[in-house]
């Protein structure tokens, strides 16, 4: 059996995360949704908020699961017993990324292997920054995101102003 962990910190999962989690899961006995609970940035969801609406856009999902954690991402995978990281990729930028990362947690956990998987062409512009830019100004995010997400944006957005919002785009090994 072959556990694998795609992590991240989902603020808040989209369709492109969906469709990177479905391929996965396809992939994979079991797929463990890693939600990191401190990253080192501001979020616009707490975790609980993050579990909840990553676990309603998964549920069509029988083998995955979603957990939050802290720390080391390959000591998370130690202890759920994942042989697999997987995480997805957009652009070449992402690439540079998590070719970086792959390489820096091979060194840390030489047993855990690293697998990118491209996102779908239809996905491939979409990040939780860009969805939640577009949110806050009151854009249609109909085609980017669950509908969970879409109603938690919709009351958290309602009313404000990119001014009146904090969202740091600090890009770290778990976005």
């Amino acid at each position: 059996m072959i556990r694998a962990l795609y992590p991240g910190t989902f603020d808040p999962i989209h369709n492109g995360h969906v469709d990177i989690a479905t391929r996965a899961a396809s992939l994979f006995d079991e797929l463990v949704i890693g939600i990191y609970d401190s990253p080192p940035k501001t979020l616009m969801f707490d975790t609980d908020q993050r579990l909840a609406m990553t676990r309603d856009a998964l549920a069509h999902l029988p083998n995955v699961q979603v957990t939050p954690y802290r720390g080391l991402t390959v000591t998370f995978a130690h202890q759920i017993e994942a042989s697999v990281v997987v995480r997805g990729l957009r652009a070449i930028s992402d690439f540079e990324f998590e070719f970086q990362m792959a390489l820096t947690n091979k060194k840390l956990a030489p047993d855990i292997e690293f697998v990118c998987l491209m996102t779908s062409l239809e996905y491939a512009y979409l990040s939780s920054s860009i969805l939640k830019e577009i949110a806050v100004l009151a854009g249609d995010i109909v085609s980017l995101a669950p509908l969970g997400v879409q109603a938690a944006l919709s009351a958290r957005c309602s009313g404000l102003t990119p001014d009146k919002i904090s969202t740091t785009p600090i890009r770290t090994s778990r976005d």
